[in-house]
């Protein structure tokens, strides 16, 4: 793995031009409450990446998501997103409780299969390719272990067919194995997908392992600093990452935080 300031180089699947980002903020600031969340902060997120956005509890990381969904308005600065082509994953997972695994999932294809037959279909497909126990596909959310829960939420999310995929600390609370294992499943699917992600996490090991570019934000919503990264699949659990992530950590010591 290497580090630097520069711009990563594009992924061979996108050789040639560069890819026009799924979304932009550009010098975006948001007030709320009378309260300055963010400010004037850039971000381009693009095909086949994904974003890590670090820094201290109420930063402004899930605002820059929401505003990344649309679901909120920039109190200054230019917001463009993928509007309908964008799902989120949320770290208490939001499953209905009367609903199976497999029911889950093909809620969220409400929209891109029409018919039933197919939604049930393309949700089954989903949760396998997301490493669902496919002998557990009638169980409830409250018969799930945490890690089974996090997979059925991942692929909820892919059944809308997104462009871009947001995720607010989806791997909280997990163990490590898990923890890793869904770690490379989502990096598998960003590349696989061509998606576009956009991940908040408080863990710099995760952040720096299946990141391309690690943005972090100042306790008072400022973008601090960039890191951008070459990654190859021997280094994700190497010293690379382990020194990527303390170099993360050294620099994290300047966003005025007790908490990354």
């Amino acid at each position: 793995m290497t580090l630097s300031s520069k711009q990563t180089p594009t992924p061979a699947r996108f050789a040639g031009p560069q890819p026009e980002a799924l979304a932009t903020l550009r010098a975006v600031s948001v007030a709320l409450g009378g309260r300055r969340i963010l400010k004037d902060v850039d971000l381009a997120v693009e095909p086949a990446r994904l974003v890590a956005v670090i820094g201290p509890s109420g930063c402004g990381k899930t605002t820059l998501l929401r505003l990344l969904a649309g679901l909120i308005e920039p109190s200054s600065g230019r917001v463009r997103s993928c509007g309908e082509r964008t799902a989120f994953v949320f770290q208490d997972h939001r499953l209905l409780p009367w609903r199976t695994a497999l029911g889950n999932v093909a809620l969220g294809a409400v929209s891109t299969a029409p018919d039933r037959r197919e939604r049930t279909a393309q949700a089954a497909r989903l949760l396998t390719e997301c490493g669902f126990p496919s002998g557990s596909n009638g169980l409830y959310p409250a018969q799930l272990s945490g890690g089974m829960r996090a997979r059925v939420a991942l692929a909820r999310a892919l059944a809308a067919e997104p462009q871009l995929l947001l995720l607010d600390e989806p791997f909280n609370g997990l163990d490590l194995q898990m923890r890793r294992s869904l770690q490379d499943r989502l990096r598998a699917l960003v590349e696989r997908r061509g998606l576009g992600a956009v991940l908040v996490t408080h863990d710099l090991l995760e952040a720096a392992r299946i990141a391309d570019q690690v943005v972090a934000i100042t306790s008072d919503g400022r973008l601090a600093y960039r890191e951008t990264f070459d990654l190859r699949p021997a280094d994700r659990d190497g010293d690379a990452v382990q020194a990527a992530a303390r170099r993360l950590l050294f620099r994290s010591d300047t966003l005025g935080s007790d908490q990354v």
